[in-house]
Order: C-alpha cells, then structure tokens, then sequence
C-alpha cells in the first residue's frame, strides 16, 4: 500500500516560492526588451557557475579563485565551433592573418555542436580532476590550493594569449553570428537561447539541491567542519574533494558554452584573475553554503554592475564597492543569511508569544 507523505507549511511555502520563482523565470521573455532579455540571459550564465563554485566552496570548504579557466574552456569550445560554422569551411580569419594555410587538426572535430558541447564539460572536468587529484591527495589545501588555483589561472591566460594562430590572442575568438544554421542576432534565436539558458539553470539547480541533500552531500559537509575527523571515522576526504572539484568545474564549463552564445566573445581576459575572484564575490555576497543565495548573488551582483555602469559611468565603481562593503559588514552570511534571521526572528516571537500564552504554538 502506497503512503503519501504529508508536506509541512514550511515545505509547502518553499515549493510555492520555487514554482513563482521559475514561472517568473520562463516568462520574462514576455515583458523584457531584447537587450534587457540578452543582459538576463548572461546574468543566469553566471548564476550557473555560481551555483557550481558554492558546492566546493560554500559545502565543502575549499576556496578555488580558478574556475574562470573552466568557465572559460567551455566558452572556448563553444566559440570554436561557432566560428567554423561562420568560416563555412573556410579558415578563420585570425589563423589567416597568423600566417597559417590550413586549419589544426585539434581544431576540426568542433565542426560539430555535439563534440563541441562534450568537450565544453569534459575538459574542464578532466582538468579539474587532473588537478584535484595531485592537490587533494597530498592534503593541499586551505590558502596553498587557493594559491595554487590562481596560478592556474595566469598559466592558462598566458598560454591562451601567446598562441596568437591557434586561440585569436588577446581578441579572442569571435566574429560568429549563426548556431546550427539559425542567426543568433533573430529575436526569436535569442528567445530561445534564453530559455534554454533558464532551462539548464533549473537543472543544475536541481542537481545540486539533490547532491547536497544526499549523504554524499552530508560528507562534504563534514569535510569542511572537519576534514581530520572525517578521515578518522573511515572516509577518504580526497575523493570527495575530487569529485565535487570535477562536478563543480564542469558546471562552470556548461556555464561558459552559454556565456558566450549569448555575449558572442570569450577572450583570455574573460577568464583571469579578476573575473575568478568575481564569482567568489557573487557567492559571499548571495551566502555561501545556499544554492539559492549563490544564484541571487550573481544575478543581483551583475544586474547592479550593469545599472551603475549605466547610471553612474564615471563612478559607478565606488558605487559597486559600498555595497560590496555594506554586505560583507552588516551581512557576513549574506543575502541568503538575512532571509534565515529573519526566520529566526519570526520563530523567536512565536515562541515568545506560546509561552506567554501558555500553550504549545505547532511552528515551535
């Protein structure tokens, strides 16, 4: 015989607010100009990636200001890919001007979507466990991974930028306006390529709400209150910390391939320093250890550059850091930390109110 399990009120509010949340998020279409739609669309790129950078560093502990290379890979593999299918069999113009005649072998298999969108996830994926493995297994960690993530980080600029013939340099890849042969500047391609953006978000989204309710989840928890207890009950910290450092580059890939779809360039610039310590920011300021705090950081982080930027054009970066300030003062859980003392708040007069009452209140 088959039970149904009844939903408490709070689940049931938490369930209702997902549902307004992604009714909101499918519509927007409906009431966004194109530019405004675009803006929204590169915004939930980066939530993407946020969401991503919480499970290893809001769940796990372990602070990577390195995955704008991950992100940045799979921007690659997509902008290549768009770029053969602009040349039309043609070279493209940057390896032209390199002095090159016919196009690299490496090059060739991103003639098609589907090796380009493996590639955008399992390279940043078999990098990320390349460097996991040797990192988490001699037990670095702490501000030494950190440190080692960054110099990733300039490695790979340095490398994208110098090989001028094969990456288009510091421009990057770009100049490509069609995607399986529909034109990425039509209305209705952006709308579509917005949905899509939306779409993956909500199943990264999921996937990640459902990692880090499992038990897997529990132990990367216990992992960073307490890596050294963990080890001694009987696990292995290091294959954890690889597998959600591989998990969480790969989503920051899939982020990157959506990035660039709708921005239209992915340079080394991109994919710096600077833009790693960004998401960083977008996680702190949203809440880490909250998936849809992480999420609302980037959106709202990136919605707030674009506004002040446009207001204020001359001094819209003071403007971004009294914020960034103001939270990291008055909310060092962030936006997501605010919504839970406001719970708690709620509760304590609840509470207050039962035993003023002298009665047992169910929400105690």
């Amino acid at each position: 015989m088959l039970t149904v399990r009844k939903l408490s009120p709070q689940r049931l509010w938490l369930l209702a607010g997902y549902a307004a949340a992604a009714a909101a998020l499918f519509s927007a279409p409906l009431f966004l100009s194109d530019f405004r739609l675009n803006l929204l669309a590169k915004f939930l790129a980066f939530a993407i990636v946020a969401l991503g950078l919480d499970l290893i560093w809001g769940y796990t502990g372990i602070l990577s200001l390195g995955h704008g290379i991950f992100f940045g890979l799979g921007a690659y593999a997509m902008a290549m890919y768009l770029k053969l299918e602009a040349s039309g069999g043609r070279l493209p113009d940057f390896m032209g001007w390199s002095g090159l005649s016919e196009l690299p072998f490496f090059w060739k298999p991103f003639e098609s979507f589907g090796f380009a969108v493996l590639m955008g996830i399992l390279i940043p994926a078999v990098l990320a466990l390349f460097l996991g493995f040797f990192t988490f297994r001699n037990r670095i960690r702490g501000v030494y991974f950190t440190i080692l993530t960054q110099a990733l980080v300039i490695i790979t600029a340095t490398l994208l930028v110098g090989q001028q013939a094969y990456t288009g340099g510091t421009n990057g890849v770009t100049g490509y306006n069609d995607i399986l042969g529909e034109s990425i500047a039509s209305p209705d391609t952006k709308r579509m390529l917005y949905w899509v953006t939306a779409a993956v978000l909500v199943a990264v989204f999921i996937v990640c709400r459902y990692v880090v309710k499992s038990r897997f989840g529990k132990v990367l928890r216990a992992i960073r209150d307490g890596e050294n207890r963990v080890r001694f009950i009987g696990y292995n910290p290091a294959v954890y910390q690889m597998v959600i450092f591989t998990m969480s580059a790969a989503i920051a890939g899939i982020a990157g391939m959506l990035f660039v779809l709708h921005v239209g360039i992915i340079s080394p610039s991109m994919m710096g320093i600077v833009p790693s310590i960004e998401m960083v920011l977008w996680v702190a300021i949203g809440g880490r250890g909250t998936l849809i705090g992480a999420a609302l950081g980037a959106v709202l982080m990136n919605w707030a550059k674009s506004e002040f930027s446009t207001t204020y054009p001359q001094g819209w970066t003071y403007f971004l850091g009294g914020v960034f300030i103001l939270v990291v003062v008055f909310l060092p859980n962030g936006l997501a930390g605010l919504a839970s003392k406001l719970k708690l708040s709620k509760t304590r007069e609840v509470r207050s109110e039962a035993e003023h009452d002298g009665i047992e209140h169910p929400a105690v």
